[in-house]
Order: structure tokens, then sequence, then C-alpha cells
């Protein structure tokens, strides 16, 4: 195997530009704004976890996760979600806190992936917990915050399809009770958006007619809120009519939000983590295919920490937003650019110094001995390097009379 050449790095990691760094460092400043005024505190955990600990916790599967050893061979993982490290933290160091707690996070994760161009291994999340709650008004909460934390991002166009883990698995024990194999395979299908192969699915299953329209009538249930009629007329399963009464209940707080219209009704989406127990979501911006958000409740992972309660949260793709969303635009603010002759030095830079601590961003520049200076909001490079973007130009030196 050759060696890298210098300016290489691995695969699926980037480079962040000033340009796009401060898009994100935009980003993440406004939506945590607006979750901080939904009541939700940062919290911020480690980059590396145990794998026997939160690295099994997250669900995610061992060939998606980065691991090491540490010098007393104890196998770490790099933090592949934020759900399962806080789970950690709520039923250890906030173990005392009062109820329901509200937690929000920006952070890095990592996924290991095939190499294959398009493909992040590591990316940016910022989202929300809401642990302690299992009430209707939980989840209609966190889908509220998250269509407001889109919005802060600077996402203008989006919707949010919102499913119940409980209703496909009440209909599913109903149509093949005990067929885990089965239902598993038609769960990918639906997961993974194939719609022919969960098709092809049921017809290998040989159901009589009636038991495979019912499966069939899944791919049919996406709408407004009468979807939850036409879902509580399939199936006649206590799970299923359970879950259907909490998401109804939930697009019904919505609606009292005032943001149903941003939402759609889809029993056909399921999420893609292992630990969703209950009502799932995800948001898609108009102009990309896959998804910028997602989220759901989680009732059994922090038992796996010693402590049962009820949960809910979202994250943002950060980095979808960044790069696919065409409707952001992030101006730079340009900086004061003071020029100065060696003689005014002192007076040049006492002034930038004063104009930093008012907020202000300030560039200095020593001119040359021939008193040479800035054209407009430009300064040349004496140097042959681009001209620097300037707001505006103060200038002290011996050509303007020695004021500025």
């Amino acid at each position: 195997m050759s060696k890298p050449k210098g300016f290489e790095k691995p695969t699926g990691f980037r480079d962040y530009t000033p340009l796009v760094v401060t898009k994100l460092r935009t980003i993440e400043r406004n939506v945590l704004e607006c979750m901080e005024r939904w009541g939700y505190r940062q919290i911020i955990t480690p980059t590396i976890e145990y794998y026997d600990t939160v690295g099994v916790a997250s669900s995610t599967s061992d060939r998606k996760l980065f691991k090491l050893l540490n010098s007393r061979g104890t196998t770490l993982v790099l933090r592949s979600d934020l759900t399962a490290p806080i789970a950690r933290v709520v039923s250890s160091l906030l173990k005392d806190e009062e109820l329901p707690l509200r937690l929000s996070y920006h952070a890095n994760v990592f996924r290991s992936i095939e190499e294959e161009a398009g493909r992040e291994a590591e990316f940016f999340q910022t989202g929300v917990e809401l642990v302690g709650d299992d009430s209707p008004e939980a989840d209609a909460e966190v889908v509220a915050l998250a269509i407001a934390s889109l919005q802060a991002a600077g996402v203008s166009s989006f919707k949010i399809a919102m499913g119940h883990m409980g209703f496909l698995n009440g209909l599913l024990e109903e149509v093949i009770p005990g067929q885990t194999v089965q239902q598993e395979q038609l769960k990918e299908g639906l997961l993974g958006r194939d719609y022919v192969g969960y098709r092809q699915s049921i017809e290998a299953l040989n159901l009589e007619p009636k038991l495979k329209e019912q499966l069939e009538a899944i791919l049919r249930l996406r709408g407004g809120k009468e979807v939850c009629t036409h879902a509580a007329e399939l199936s006649s399963s206590n799970e299923a009519a359970k879950s259907i009464a909490h998401l109804c209940a939930v697009f019904e707080v919505l609606e009292a939000y005032g943001v149903s219209e941003h939402v759609l009704i889809d029993l056909t989406m399921i999420g893609d983590f292992s630990y969703y127990t209950g009502m799932t979501f995800e948001g898609y911006a108009a102009e990309l295919g896959s998804p910028v958000c997602s989220g759901g409740r989680y009732d059994n992972l922090l038992q796996q920490f010693g402590r049962s309660l009820p949960a809910t949260g979202f994250a943002l793709k950060t980095n979808r937003i960044i790069d696919g969303v065409h409707g952001i635009t992030i101006e730079e603010k340009k900086p004061v650019l003071i020029q100065y002759t060696s003689e005014r030095r002192a007076e040049a830079l006492t002034e930038a110094a004063r104009l930093r601590s008012i907020g202000q961003n300030v560039v200095t520049f020593l001119l040359s001995g021939d008193g040479a200076e800035a054209s407009g909001t430009k300064i040349g490079a004496l140097t042959g390097n681009k001209p620097i973007q300037a707001e505006r130009v103060i200038t002290y030196g011996s050509e303007n009379g020695g004021g500025r």
C-alpha cells in the first residue's frame, strides 16, 4: 500500500474551510439559542466512550463503529450518536435532577462507512432529549421544536413525516404472529423505502387475500389526520389501536402549536435505530431526498444504564443542511482594516484593540516605507496576495497629514 500524500485525508472525513465553518457555527448558534428558548440546557459528552456500555447501547451496528484500545486493552469507541451518551449521563450525574429533563447538544459523531464517494464518516448533529415524560404533549413538543430548529437553521421548505413503531409491530403480530424473521424482512423493506421488495416479501408469505391486503394497505397510510381513522380500521390489535390513539393525540397538540401544516402522518416510516419504541419522525427539505432531521421515542434505552425512564428527542443532520439546502446563505462579516506606517504603529494598534473590545473585527496592515495605502475598501497585497475585503479602512500615516 502506497504512503498517503501530505495533503490526503482518510475517506469519509473532510476539511472545513473558513466560509463553511462560518455557516456551521451560525447554524449551531441559531439552533442552540432556539432550543434554549424552549427550556433546553446544553450538555457535552466525551468523544470516546466504552464499547461495552455506550457502544452497545447506541444500536449502531458493530461494522459502523470506530473501535480502539486503551493502554489496558479495553475496547473504546468513537461516539456514533449522542442519545446513548446522554442516557448514560442522565442515569448517573443527573440522577437527582428534577424531571422532566430537557437537554440539548451540538457535536460531531463518527460512523464507519464503506469507501465510496459522498459518504461521511464524521458529521455534526444538533439535537435535544426530553427525558421523564411519556405523554403525547412531550412527543409533540420535540416535533414542534424540530420544526422551529429547522427554521432557525435557515431551512424554509420542509415536511415532517411522523409514524409509530407500535402500530407496525401490532399489525405484524396480528397478521403473521410469531414470525420474527418475516416481520424483520418487512420492516427492512419499509426502512429502506423499498416498496417493491416489501410487496415481494408479502407475496412470499402466501397469505390469504384479507391478510395480504392488510399488509399492503400500510403503503397507503400517508396523509393528514384522516390517516388515524383509516389505520384504526385496518387493525384490531390492541397495541396498534393504542399507538394510533397516541399518534392522533400528538397531531392534535401540533395543531394547537400551529405547525401541523408541516407534518404528515406516514405509517410506512420507521426509525433506523432499534431503540425506538413509539412515535418516530423524519424531516425532509424540499431539495433533498434524504432526511435533514430525525427522532422519536425510546422508552427502553435508559434501562440499559440502570434507570427506567421514558424519553424522546431528535437530531438535526447539520452537515446535510450545510451542503444540501441551497437557500441558506450566510455572509461573512467584513473586518475593519487599519493600515499604518511604522511611525504610527502604537496609535494604530491601540485603536485596533479598542474596536475589538466593542465587538468589531479588525485586520491590521503595515504600510511600506513609501506610505502606500489601500484604495477604497481593498488593500492590495504589496507581496502579491489577494486584496483584503474590508468594511472600512482607517489609515495612520504621514500621507494623510498625520491623522486618520
